[in-house]
Parts: structure tokens; C-alpha cells; sequence
């Protein structure tokens, strides 16, 4: 198919406004709410359907100090949380702030109309959760990210200032002289390209797991906003921590990947191997073994209510636990599938379960033919959340392109290097609300700026590349390769040897990329054509995490390597920042976070001591 610029470029549609989000999920759309409520014009671009992106896949509950079970909570020990769970290599501007800003950001969602679980009192319920001293997640069921979803879409659409295209997808951020000029992108079904001009544009698209072979991220998460962002100049970092969550399904295939939320660990759920044996007392960390019980009876009297114990093992972070099951499989002691059995039958009743877990219950006994309330899931570690993406401004969330604001996931900085579950909704709340706020503070300084013609043509050739004759490369062929060798050489734990040799295959894989192929010559729900896109975004993020990953010798979080298996507290501090070089391949640089400073040393002692 000959594709003709000049005449693509006289058809295209073009929307002008202040400021332009990209991403409908949690953090998208509560930064659209703080633009709406700046009195500035915004739109908001989604790559699904409204209500559908990947935040409706966050179960367990949303993290904030409120204090309504136990009155002991406060932010101080919530930063402590965060801080010790990210192995202090978190940003501790972010994770200040969002200590402070949870519980208001919690309470405004309920303003909006958000129907929590509640307490015998009427206050709204908090559950315990991995890495969390106290119980502190606000939750609806194991459907909180769906709430949360329907909330602030609920708000979102009264406003009359705020447009939404739903099924449209962004290709190309117009960047010129390190300023933002806007985004092109595409109608999804209609196969229209688009121009969206924009004083400030905020990203909000995610993460990438879909990169990994076994997953529990909805197919919108390719890595779009951190390849494109990249692909201008921006900078990356903490790329090399991506978080396997420790529970995801191995089997039924039916349900392989699906993720069974923390929340069943919260309500008691535990671990057992092959040989019917509490196996996480063997793997408490030194760190944590004055907050975590050693043996099964200390861990029961924390079951019973007892205020005082020191909590089980199971409900460990995310990446003690992930690497405590691959090791338990790695000495023989794994489920049949290569997993371990999670077990919250013999601890809970079956009205207790229903009434705690009831999307857990329906789901798995509707897709698995398992019953939840008799017998024990398979589970296994599944790629989950990418700490690291895009570098962000701890106060403003700017990156370092001017005009571009990232939050949610796509963004880097506030879990270090492991993130706590149940921080990621209240991240996408406090951060969104940021990057909202500030994106339309730039937006009422500022002048709106035209790209220019030339930038305009080069953002249709990427977009319609997959449509060029002589393109022969099928990308779900691609796609199925990348998953396989991300998860062979850069998966749940690494090496130097694997990962230069992952890194080879990857830079085939994007040689190859740029010839893919969009089946036909319609554009109209052309699911090549999107394949087509996403694969290079997911080609861009796996170079560029097999890079950090290779840089940081050392293990740490959720990065391990064998042939660096110990942290080093030199690198505690380190950033690895990443940005396209011109050769087209990822430059690093290190770059170091400040000393904690005496205020926030002193809150994280208080933190301890609580």
C-alpha cells in the first residue's frame, strides 16, 4: 500500500486544548478532575473503552493511614511502609507527600460518591496487606480498582469542559526544542488520524507487563507512554524493578496469569508446598523479624485478633514472597504446575469468604471450576507492576520535557524498588491530582504552540509504517517471541550472561519490528495495525529494562540477580536515568537522591516505633 503524507496530512482531524491526558485509568482521570476544576478545557484519550482501563484489575483495597482499625496508623509509619518496602531507594519526596495526601485523597473519593466497605462504627473498613504494619486498606470486596474506576468516571463525565475519545491511540508525542506541542495518534475503529494541539499533556498510560510471557496486565499495557516519551528525548529510570506478584493463577490454563489479589493473604489465606508445609516462616528477611512471626503458632495469634503479634509471613512484600515460591519450586517442593498452594479454605468460613472475597469466589468458579470456600488455588509468581518508568519532578511530576506530566504507573520514583500492594490506587489518586494540578497551572502560563508541519508528517509515517509496501513480519509473531526471552533472560531473577544475551535477540526484535505488517488496506478495526504499534513500545521497554537490569550489580527489591545475590548499600541511593542516544540506543547515566533529610529520618523512627 503506497502511503501518500501530503494527502493523509490534508484529512487529518484536529482538536486543540489546554491540556491533554493520555489514559482513562485511576490516574488519568483524577488529573482531568483537577484541570476541569482549574476552569481549563481538557481531553482525555483512551485506548479502551471508558470504565475498562487496567486500574479495574486493582482488587485489594487502597492504601491510606486512616486510622479506622487500628488508631496506632498514622503517615509516618505509612512512609516507613513504603520506604522499607522500596529498600530505601524510593523517592522520599514522592513518598512523603503521598503519606500525607492519602487519607484526603480516600475521603474525597468517598465525597464522590465511592460505596467503601464499612466498619461496625460506619467508618470506612481497612484490611491488612503485605508490608503494612497496620490494617490499612480501604476496599470495596476485592473490587476496589473497579470502584474507584466507576467514581471518577462518575465525576468526570458531568464535566462540561472535559471531552473523551474513547478506542483512540496515541502514536507519536510532537515535541519541539524540549517543549510539547501535542500528540497525533488514531481512531481505533474508524482508522481516522488525529491531532490533539495541547499547552501541557499529561501521560497516564501504565505500565508493561503485557511484555512478559505470564502476566496479570490487561492488554492496553504495552509500555506506550514510556517508548514514546523515550523516543523524544525523555528520560527513564528504575526500569530494572518490575514486580512479579507472588500470586498469580499457574493453573487452571483457563485462568493462567490471573491475578488472586493480596487480599486473600489479608483475610488469613496462607501457603503451603508440595508437602503440606507453612513454608514462608523459612524466608523472613532479618529485616523483618521483628514485625513478622517465625513460627505458625506466633503467626495464629495475629488470625485470632491479637493486636500485638507479629504478623504472618504470607503477607511479606511482594518480592520475598514471589522469590520464596521459586525457591520452594526450584527445590522440588513445588505444586504440579510449578507453583505453591495459596489456602484460604481452612482458615475462613464459606460465608466469610463470600462475603470478603466475592469476585475471587465467583470468578474461579465460574472460569476454573475451582471453589475457593474447599480447595486450595495454584499460584505462582506473574509480572505484575513496573516500578521504575518515566523520571518525574518529586513536587510537580514534570518530566524533563517541558509540558509533559506523568502519574500512575508509567511513572517512577515512589516505590523504590518494591512496591507495597494497595499503594498503587492511592498513588494513581494523589499523583493524578499532582500532575493535574500542575499541568494546568503550566497551561494557564503558557501560550498554545503549533507543531509544526514537518513534525505533523513525521508522526503520520509512524503511524501508518505498518502499511508500507514490501513490510512482511508478522507482530504477534514478534510479540509471542518477546515474551518468551523476556521472561528467559530478564524475568523474576537475572544474570549478567542471559541478559547480554536477551539484549541481542531484543535489538533483533527491533530491527525486525520495523518491518511488521497491518493485515489488508482498510484501517477500519484493523487489530494488526494496533499490534503492529504496540510491539515496537514493547520491543523499546524490554531494551531498555534488560539495560537498567544489567547496569545495577547488585540484587534489590524485585531486581535479583545470582550473580550479584546481595544489595549493596552503596547503590542504595543510585539512579540509573536512561534516555535514547544517537545511535538510537539507550545511554545511562547515574544520578544520586539527596539524604534523607533530620524531619523525615526522625518520622521514619517514629514510623518504627509505632
Amino acid at each position: 500500500m503506497k502511503i501518500d503524507v501530503n494527502e493523509e496530512f490534508k484529512n487529518i482531524k484536529r482538536y486543540e486544548t489546554d491540556v491533554l491526558v493520555i489514559g482513562a485509568g485511576g490516574a488519568g482521570l483524577r488529573a482531568a478532575i483537577s484541570v476541569a476544576e482549574a476552569g481549563l478545557h481538557g481531553i482525555i484519550v483512551s485506548k479502551s473503552l471508558l470504565g475498562k482501563a487496567h486500574t479495574v484489575m486493582a482488587e485489594g483495597g487502597a492504601a491510606a493511614s486512616l486510622g479506622n482499625v487500628d488508631p496506632r496508623d498514622n503517615w509516618m509509619v505509612h512512609f516507613r511502609d513504603t520506604m522499607k518496602g522500596g529498600k530505601y531507594h524510593n523517592n522520599w519526596k514522592m513518598a512523603e507527600v503521598f503519606a500525607k495526601d492519602a487519607p484526603e485523597r480516600i475521603r474525597e473519593l468517598e465525597l464522590y460518591g465511592a460505596v467503601f466497605d464499612r466498619t461496625e462504627q460506619g467508618k470506612i473498613k481497612q484490611r491488612n496487606f503485605g508490608g503494612h504494619k497496620f490494617p490499612r486498606l480501604a476496599h470495596v470486596g476485592d473490587r476496589t480498582g473497579l470502584e474507584l474506576i466507576r467514581t471518577l468516571q462518575d465525576k468526570v463525565v458531568h464535566f462540561e469542559n472535559i471531552d473523551i475519545h474513547m478506542e483512540t491511540a496515541i502514536s507519536k508525542l510532537l515535541v519541539e526544542n524540549g517543549e510539547v506541542t501535542g500528540a497525533f495518534g488514531y481512531d481505533r475503529q474508524s482508522g481516522d488520524l488525529l491531532l490533539f494541539e495541547a499547552k501541557s499533556v499529561i501521560l497516564a498510560t501504565g505500565g508493561f507487563g503485557k511484555t512478559f510471557r505470564i502476566t496479570s496486565n490487561s492488554w492496553e499495557l504495552t509500555g506506550d507512554g514510556e517508548a514514546m516519551l523515550y523516543n523524544e528525548g525523555g528520560e527513564l529510570t528504575d526500569m530494572e524493578f518490575i514486580q512479579f506478584h507472588p500470586t498469580g493463577m499457574v493453573y487452571p490454563n483457563s485462568v493462567k496469569g490471573t491475578l488472586v489479589t493480596e487480599g486473600v493473604r489479608g483475610e488469613g489465606g496462607i501457603l503451603r508446598n508440595s508437602e503440606g508445609k507453612r513454608f514462608m516462616f523459612n524466608y523472613v528477611p532479618e529485616m523483618f523479624k521483628d514485625d513478622y512471626a517465625t513460627t505458625e503458632e506466633e503467626a495464629d495469634k495475629w488470625i485470632t485478633g491479637d493486636p500485638n503479634a507479629r504478623r504472618p509471613p504470607e503477607l511479606l512484600t511482594r518480592d520475598v514472597v514471589s522469590k520464596a515460591i521459586r525457591s520452594e519450586v526450584k527445590a522440588g517442593r513445588g505444586s504440579p504446575h510449578g507453583g505453591a498452594f495459596l489456602d484460604i479454605a481452612s482458615r475462613r468460613t464459606p460465608e466469610e469468604i463470600k462475603k470478603a472475597l466475592p469476585s475471587m469466589y465467583h470468578q474461579f468458579k465460574k472460569l476454573a471450576k475451582l471453589d475457593i470456600t474447599k480447595e486450595p488455588m495454584e499460584v505462582g509468581p506473574t509480572a505484575h507492576y513496573a516500578m521504575g518508568g518515566i523520571k518525574v519532578d518529586g513536587v510537580t511530576q514534570e518530566t524533563n520535557i517541558k509540558g509533559i506530566f506523568a502519574a500512575g504507573e508509567v511513572g517512577a520514583g515512589l516505590h523504590g524498588a518494591n512496591r507495597l500492594g494497595g499503594n498503587s490506587l492511592t498513588d494513581l489518586l494523589v499523583f493524578g491530582k499532582i500532575a493535574g494540578d500542575y499541568a494546568a497551572k503550566r497551561a494557564k502560563e503558557t501560550t498554545l504552540k503549533k507543531p509544526s508541519e514537518q513534525k505533523i508528517k513525521e508522526a503520520i509515517e509512524v503511524t501508518l509504517e505498518p502499511f508500507k509496501d514490501g513490510n512482511d513480519i508478522n507482530p504477534y509473531e514478534i510479540h509471542a517471541e518477546l515474551r518468551e526471552k523476556m521472561e528467559e533472560y530478564a524475568g523474576i531473577v537475572r544474570d549478567e550472561q542471559g541478559m547480554k544475551k536477551g539484549l541481542d535477540v531484543l535489538y533483533e526484535f527491533l530491527e525486525r519490528s520495523k518491518h511488521v505488517k497491518a493485515s489488508g488496506d482498510s484501517r477500519m478495526y484493523n487489530s494488526s495495525w494496533h499490534q503492529s504499534l504496540d510491539v515496537k513500545h514493547m520491543v523499546i521497554t524490554g531494551i531498555i529494562l534488560t539495560t537498567a537490569a544489567l547496569q545495577r550489580k547488585e540484587s534489590r527489591g524485585a531486581h535479583t540477580r545470582e550473580d550479584f545475590p546481595k544489595p549493596v548499600d552503596d547503590l542504595i541511593k543510585v539512579l540509573y536515568v536512561i534516555s535514547k542516544g544517537p545511535d538510537g540506543k539507550p545511554i545511562v547515566k547515574e544520578e544520586l537522591y539527596d539524604d534523607l533529610p533530620a524531619d523525615l529520618q526522625k518520622a521514619m523512627e517514629e514510623g518504627e516505633d509505632a
